[in-house]
This record gives C-alpha cells, sequence and structure tokens, in this order.
C-alpha cells in the first residue's frame, strides 16, 4: 500500500508530480514517513534473512540504527508480551505530509489527495481481508457539505406535509368561513422570505454551509404562527362590520405581539451574528436569520395582509373560500345533489339568530375542541395535580441531564454518517485512543540543565508521561560513559554538541535544542523542547481538556518557564471560549431587552413570567438533550438561541391576554387565554412538528441535532403552553379579585336566577347573572 501511494502521479502540463515532489522533506532532504514504515521495512528484511531476534515495542520502539521512536499513534489494537514487546496489532495509521508552499504546490497537493482516495479505494477491491479508511485534509470540509445533497428530498417530503397540513388547519366545513388559502399563502409567505434572504446571502459573497438546513425550520416556527395569529384575530372579529374595520381589528390585535416577538428575534440573532462570535458558522447561520425574519415581518404586514383582506372579501360577498363561486341559498342547494350540497355548505348571516352570530366559525374543529372540552379539563381541579407532579418530574429529569452536559468538540457530529470522516474517526477512536496527541513541552528560556536540582525538576515535570526526550536520552547516555550528570556547564554543553548530538542515533534530537553563542565565546542552550503522551481511557477528550488545564497552572507556578502545545489545542481552546459564547451573549441581550420593555409594556409582570417561563423551557432542552445523547455543539447552540425566542412567540401572547385581564377569576382568563391564542399555537405546532418529521430520516449527524434539538423545544414550549402555564396561573398570585366594597344600603347586589326547561321537564341550564 505504501508503494502504490508513493507511485501515485498528478499529471500537469509539462510534468508528472509525485509524492515525492510534494511531500514534506527533512534534513537530508528525503520525504518525511511515519516511523512505522522503517519499522515494517525492517521487519520484512529480518523475515527475507530468517532472523527471529527482531522485535517491535510498545509504545516506544528501536530502529535499526539505534533511534528510540514513538509508534502509539501508529499502532492500534496491540496486544503485548513482558517486557512490551509487541505480539499483535489490528491497526496501522500511516500519514502522509504535503506541501502546500504556493498555489501551484496547493493545486497539485489537492489533486494528489484525489488520486490518494481512488488509490487506497482500488487496493481495497483488491485486499477485501484489509479494511482501509482514508481521510485527507479536504474530506471534512466535503462531508460537511454532503448534508445539503443528501437532505434534499427529506425536505421535499417535508415541505409537502407541511403544505398539506396549514391548508387543512386553515379549513372548516362551513366553505365561505373556511380559509385553505391563507394557510397556502402564509407558508408562501415564509418561503418568499427566506428566499429573499438567501439570494442577499449569496449576492454579497456569503458562504453557503449545512447549518443553513436550520433556517427554513426558525422561520417556520416563526412566520406560521404570525399568520395563524392573524387568522384567529379575524375569527374574532364581527361578521356584519366592513372588510377594512375587521382587518384593522386583526392588525390591532395581532401584530404588536408579533411586532415585538420580531424584534427580540432581531435582537438574539443579530447579536449572535455580531463580532462578539468567533465561530463563523454560526455568525453567517445568525446573520441570514435576522434577514429572512426582517423580510418575514414586511412579507406578512404586505402580502399576507393583502391575501386576507382579498380573502375577507371572499366571505363578506359569500363566495366559495376555493372556487370564488358564489353560494346559493339554502333553498336552492335543496334541489342539488348531495355531494354539491356537501361542498356549498354555508351559514348565512340572515339564517342566525343573534345569539348564535358569534359562534359561526366555532365548526372549527380545533376551536371547537379548545373550548368545549380542553380549557375546562385543564382546569379541573383533581386535573391540576397531577400536572403540578408531571411539571415536579420534568424538572427532575431536566435536572439529571443538565448535570451531565459537555462540550461537543468531536467533528464527526456535524458530518453525513455514510463518509470518510465517520469511518475514519470510528476506526482512529476504537484502535487508537490509547494515548493522547503528541504534546510538545517547550522550555523558552536559558536555565541550568547541569544544576542536578534543575535536572529533577524537569523530570518530574514530566513524570508518567511516554516521553520522546533529548534531555532524558542525554542524562542516560552519560550515564552510560560512567560519567556524572552534574557536570561544569562548559563540559554538559560541549559533550552535549560534539559527541551526543554526533552520534548517528541521536542525531535527530539536534532539531530539539537551540544553542546561542555569548560574547564570550560560550555556548548557552536558549530553549529546548521534548514530546510527552500521555495515556488516556474512553473519555478521551475529556481528560486531555483536563490534562491541558493541569499544565497550563503547572506552567504559571513552576521554577522552570515552560509551556506545551498541540494542534488540537487551538481547536480545544476555541472551542471551550467560543461554543457557548452565542447562547450567552443572545440570552444577556434577550434578558436586557425583557428588562427595558418592562418599563414600555401595560404591566412589568408579563416579562416575569415570560422569563421565569423561558428560563424553564431552556433549562429543559439541556437536560434532556443531553438525556438524548446530544451534545452542547455549534449546532445545538443555534438551536438553544432559537428555543428562546420560540418560547416567547408562543406564551408572549398568552400570558399577556392573562396578566391584562381584570374582573374576572383566574381560572376564567386562563381559559380565555387558551380560546383566543391557543388554536394559533396548536395549528403552529402540528405544522412545525410534522414539517420536522422527515428530517429524523436524514443520514447525518448534523441534521440528526437539528431534529432532536428543534423537536424538544418544540415539545418542552408546546407542553408549557398548554399544561404547566394554564394550572400555574391558575393558583399564583396575584389575584384579580378586587377587595369586596363594604355593603351599605345604597349599595345592593341582586341575584337573578334564571333556570331554562325542556318540554320534559328536565333541567337544562342554570344561568345564574349578577346585577
Amino acid at each position: 500500500l505504501h508503494s502504490a501511494v508513493t507511485r501515485i502521479q498528478v499529471q500537469r502540463p509539462g510534468f508528472n508530480y509525485t509524492f515525492a515532489h510534494i511531500c514534506i522533506l527533512n534534513n537530508d532532504k528525503t520525504c518525511i514517513v511515519d516511523d512505522i514504515v522503517h519499522v515494517l521495512e525492517e521487519l520484512k528484511a529480518a523475515r527475507s534473512s530468517n532472523r527471529t531476534n527482531f522485535a517491535i515495542t510498545y509504545p516506544i520502539t528501536h530502529l535499526k540504527d539505534g533511534r528510540e521512536v514513538y509508534n502509539g499513534h501508529q499502532l492500534g489494537g496491540v496486544t503485548v508480551h513482558s517486557k512490551d514487546r509487541v505480539k499483535s496489532a489490528e491497526a496501522i495509521q500511516l500519514t502522509y505530509y504535503l506541501q502546500a508552499i504556493n498555489s501551484l504546490n496547493d493545486m497539485v497537493a489537492e489533486k494528489w489527495e484525489s488520486i490518494f482516495c481512488d488509490t487506497v479505494e482500488l487496493f481495497q477491491k483488491s485486499n477485501r481481508k484489509v479494511k482501509m479508511y482514508p481521510f485527507t485534509s479536504s474530506s471534512l470540509k466535503e462531508d460537511f457539505q454532503k448534508t445539503s445533497r443528501v437532505s434534499e428530498r427529506y425536505l421535499i417530503t417535508s415541505l409537502a406535509l407541511v403544505v398539506t397540513l396549514a391548508i387543512l388547519c386553515c379549513s372548516m366545513q362551513d366553505c365561505v368561513r373556511s380559509k385553505p388559502w391563507l394557510g397556502l399563502l402564509g407558508l408562501l409567505t415564509v418561503t418568499l422570505a427566506t428566499l429573499t434572504a438567501a439570494g442577499i446571502i449569496n449576492l454579497t459573497g456569503g458562504k453557503y454551509n449545512s447549518t443553513f438546513l436550520g433556517i427554513p425550520f426558525v422561520m417556520l416556527g416563526h412566520g406560521l404562527y404570525g399568520t395563524f395569529e392573524m387568522l384567529s384575530s379575524w375569527r374574532k372579529t364581527r361578521e356584519d362590520q366592513h372588510v377594512k374595520e375587521r382587518t384593522a381589528a386583526v392588525f390591532a390585535d395581532s401584530m404588536l405581539s408579533f411586532s415585538l416577538t420580531t424584534a427580540m428575534y432581531l435582537v438574539t440573532f443579530g447579536i449572535g451574528a455580531s463580532p462578539f462570535t468567533n465561530i463563523e458558522a454560526a455568525r453567517i447561520f445568525c446573520c441570514n436569520s435576522c434577514i429572512a425574519i426582517f423580510f418575514n415581518y414586511l412579507y406578512v404586514l404586505s402580502f399576507y395582509g393583502s391575501s386576507l383582506v382579498f380573502t375577507g372579501y371572499i366571505e363578506n360577498n359569500y363566495q366559495h373560500s376555493i372556487f370564488c363561486r358564489k353560494v346559493p341559498k339554502p333553498e336552492v342547494l335543496q334541489e342539488k345533489p348531495a355531494w354539491y350540497r356537501f361542498l356549498l355548505t354555508a351559514r348565512f348571516s340572515e339564517d342566525t339568530d343573534d345569539s348564535e352570530e358569534t359562534n359561526t366559525y366555532e365548526s372549527h374543529l380545533l376551536v371547537w375542541f379548545l373550548k368545549r372540552y380542553y380549557c375546562d379539563w385543564i382546569t379541573n381541579t383533581y386535573v391540576k395535580p397531577f400536572v403540578v407532579l408531571f411539571y415536579l418530574v420534568y424538572i427532575s429529569f431536566a435536572l439529571m441531564g443538565y448535570l451531565q452536559v459537555s462540550e461537543g468538540s468531536d467533528l464527526s457530529n456535524i458530518v453525513a454518517t455514510a463518509t470518510r470522516t465517520i469511518e475514519y474517526t470510528t476506526a482512529q477512536q476504537k484502535y487508537f485512543s490509547n494515548y493522547s496527541p503528541v504534546i510538545g513541552f517547550y522550555i523558552y528560556e536559558s536555565i541550568e540543565y547541569w544544576n542536578t536540582s534543575v535536572q529533577e525538576d524537569v523530570l518530574e515535570y514530566t513524570k508518567g508521561f511516554v516521553r520522546i526526550s533529548w534531555f532524558e536520552s542525554y542524562l542516560n547516555y552519560l550515564r552510560k560513559l560512567n560519567i556524572s550528570t552534574g557536570l561544569p556547564k562548559k563540559n554538559f554543553t560541549d559533550m552535549l554538541r560534539n559527541s551526543f548530538l554526533k552520534t548517528p542515533q541521536f542525531a535527530h534530537f539536534s532539531e530539539d535544542i537551540i544553542f546561542s553563542k555569548k560574547y564570550n565565546n560560550e555556548v548557552d542552550v536558549v530553549a529546548s523542547r521534548m514530546f510527552l503522551v500521555a495515556k488516556t481511557m474512553e473519555t478521551k477528550r475529556e481528560e486531555l481538556y483536563d490534562l491541558l488545564e493541569t499544565l497550563r497552572k503547572l506552567s504559571l507556578t513552576s521554577k522552570v518557564k515552560f509551556i506545551v502545545f498541540n494542534p488540537s489545542f487551538v481547536y480545544m481552546d476555541r472551542y471551550a471560549t467560543s461554543v457557548g459564547a452565542p447562547l450567552q451573549n443572545s440570552c444577556i441581550s434577550a434578558l436586557f431587552l425583557l428588562f427595558f420593555s418592562a418599563f414600555l409594556v401595560a404591566d412589568s409582570l408579563i416579562n416575569v413570567w415570560l422569563t421565569l417561563t423561558v428560563a424553564s423551557v431552556e433549562f429543559g432542552v439541556i437536560g434532556f438533550m443531553t438525556l438524548w445523547k446530544v451534545e452542547l455543539d455549534c449546532i445545538s447552540v443555534l438551536c438553544l438561541i432559537y428555543g428562546i425566542n420560540y418560547t416567547i412567540d408562543n406564551c408572549a401572547p398568552l400570558l399577556s391576554t392573562f396578566v391584562l385581564g381584570k374582573e374576572f377569576t383566574r381560572t376564567k382568563w386562563v381559559k380565555n387565554a387558551l380560546e383566543v391564542h391557543g388554536v394559533a399555537i396548536l395549528q403552529s405546532y402540528l405544522c412545525y412538528i410534522v414539517g420536522l418529521i422527515p428530517l429524523a430520516a436524514v443520514p447525518s449527524n448534523l441534521t440528526r441535532t437539528l431534529f432532536r434539538c428543534l423537536f424538544l423545544i418544540a415539545l418542552v414550549t408546546f407542553f408549557h403552553c398548554f399544561a404547566i402555564l394554564p394550572v400555574i396561573l391558575t393558583f399564583l398570585p396575584p389575584s384579580k379579585k378586587k377587595r369586596k366594597e363594604k355593603k351599605n344600603p345604597e349599595n345592593r347586589e341582586e341575584i337573578e336566577c334564571v333556570e331554562m326547561v325542556d318540554m320534559d321537564s328536565t333541567r337544562v341550564v342554570d344561568q345564574i347573572t349578577t346585577v
């Protein structure tokens, strides 16, 4: 395999590039290859000459020239005999290092990587007993973008399901008052806003990435709720009013809350799109979301508002809501076939009594269900204890998950499943997780290496690690020569330069030491480096992060000034400091906006309840997503930012109606709030969940995380809107009952009792009216 890889050729006009032309060179101008290749070559030579005394040790082994090399990352699944001698190994990892010094070299290297993957796959076909997993510098990028391609047909399915359900949610048996076109046009409004944002990002040179798959679902949750809320407000208007008056009442009733929630979206996602967020994917996602939400607001005001007016005129003229045909009077319909009467069923105002005029929309299934059954059931005295108990269980499980939350720095969580990245990282985790990455230990000042106490300090700092160290090798070299390690400075340095580093087996250590000549020609070691490897367990990432923090703290307090470094530390540091930054900034901005708006709204108690509800929902989502094996990575953080706004979107109108209600009991206003806003919340929730379901089937870890987070946000918010808040608001203070005024002869209460009885003398209704 190694020979096949080194023979790869990249054809360019006038020249064929091989690995030898683009590899990174060492001091003797030969390509740098893994030491395990030299071990295998020596093993092959020993076998061909029938030598049986050649042995490989693990994780440090010796080459033919006497060099000590580390093979812990090149041999995997190792079984050892006594004294660390390798009995067998299940996996070998080979790494090839390419130059990228100019554009031509970079282009050739990129082409070489592509041919490399094809070569390995071809070699796999002829050697089926061996499993091979190629991985290149561009594999992660390609696999990240692959999510978009594998998601296309699932998103089309999702769109078809949402269109169908949106139309059904706006339909009712009454063919005049049914609004199926508004369901479709509401979804079209959201789609236009999303496409407008995508077009603006594209025209301004923005980069597309697979996190954009979440934007349609962000828009679906916000945009559809706004349109359904307007439709719900339309149902509350009087039919004898002019369309202009009804439209004005709709905008006055629904657009204030929609404007405030849109402002909240713009603030939270705006902070996420600001320079405070140093994850580029999160910043671009938030920027695109802000643009889409802004245009959705404009389109709801203009396009959807106009559509509502148009369907209003159709309703006032008693035209069919789908075919726009004039609906005939009931006496005319009696002469038509049954299917014709079914399609043109409608209630005319002249056939409706005054007492029934306000109930013309109750034939809508969701309105009928909430008003007749659910509102009475959820506020029932016997149901409330079970809801409170269920909420305590919810908090318990959420707390259990919250205490186990972990930051996800596994790159395989953001790519499609059947990809090279997943296969490679799975194999690497299975076979090569026994040791940490090689950690560079850099002493960046001149110290007294010849001093025995300093030698003990340095050895103490590196104790417990597998070491590839010039310092330790040099001390052992002196001991083998029966020379004291506590030599004078000049003798120590001269022996190091002129004897130790001149020996072939130690010559490679010359790259690890920097010498400097002083004014008196005295040579001094001004800096040096060693390499450390730690033994790790299954929780490799957490152990490595703890190890990094321990070494850093030690470097600040130790006598010897040193730093530790590994390329993965850059990613870990950046991720640890930035993964929660968008969420933290958005939460702060949301809390600030809620606090500031408390002085503007009619009652600051609305903001108090809203803040507590958002906190409860976010706490539950974080806890349950951890129990569902979702880590706190870039995707889940973006979903949590959206969760703040989604909760406010659905709960704010409900809480506002309850808090501002006067004179009646809390239970009465809870029922009223559910009747007024519950239908819009339920319609939006059903469409949102149906749109999410196909996302669960996409073969991608990114969409899996997206689905789980968004599903939990929708479910927990729905649970709060329809169970927790309706129950808790009925018994928590403040009370809505006004203090009773002192009774006097001039201020009396008269009670009139009216009993309605049918022909069989069976009591139907007891109506008590206070006068």
